[in-house]
C-alpha cells in the first residue's frame, strides 16, 4: 500500500499519479487534500509520512507544488526518509543507497509523464543494503 499526500498545487499531479498506480494494480491510500482549494501542505505530508511510519503503508508519495515543504514536512515524522526527486536517476539512487521510503515531487517542476517514470523507478527500485545500511542506521539514529 502506498500513502499518497498532496497540497492544492499537488492535487492535479497526485490525481495522474493514482490513475497511474490504477493501471498497475498498485494498492494507495490518499490521505488528501482533495480538491484545488487551497490548502497546508505540512497537513497531508505528516498523514501520507505518519501512515508509512506506523507500517500501515510500506511508501509514501507526497507532492506540493516544488516538493520542497511537503518533503521537509514529511521528514519530521520518526523513521521518513523522504527523498525530493525531479528525475528517475535520482530516485534509483535514494531507494538504492538510502532506503528512501518517501517520495516527493514537484508539480510545476516534472511534468505528469516524467513524474510517472519517476514513480514507476521509486516503487521497483530494491535497497542495496551492506555499507549503505550502516549509513542509513547513522541517520536513524540521530532520531534518537
Amino acid at each position: 500500500m502506498i500513502a499518497l499526500g498532496s497540497d492544492h498545487g499537488g492535487f492535479p499531479l497526485k490525481e495522474r499519479v493514482k490513475a497511474y498506480l490504477d493501471t498497475k494494480g498498485i494498492a494507495y491510500k490518499d490521505y488528501g487534500c482533495d480538491n484545488m482549494d487551497s490548502c497546508d501542505y505540512p497537513v497531508y505530508g505528516k498523514a501520507a509520512a505518519e501512515a508509512v511510519s506506523s507500517g500501515a503503508c510500506e511508501k509514501g508519495i507526497v507532492i506540493c507544488t516544488t516538493g520542497i515543504g511537503i518533503s521537509i514536512a514529511a521528514n519530521k515524522v520518526k523513521g521518513i526518509r523522504c527523498a525530493l526527486c525531479s528525475d528517475p536517476l535520482a530516485a534509483e539512487m535514494t531507494r538504492r543507497h538510502n532506503d528512501a521510503n518517501m517520495l516527493a515531487m514537484g508539480a510545476g517542476m516534472v511534468g505528469p509523464n516524467l513524474a510517472e517514470r519517476i514513480v514507476e523507478v521509486f516503487l521497483n527500485t530494491a535497497f542495496e543494503g551492506g555499507r549503505h545500511a550502516r549509513r542509513v542506521g547513522l541517520i536513524s539514529a540521530m532520531e534518537e
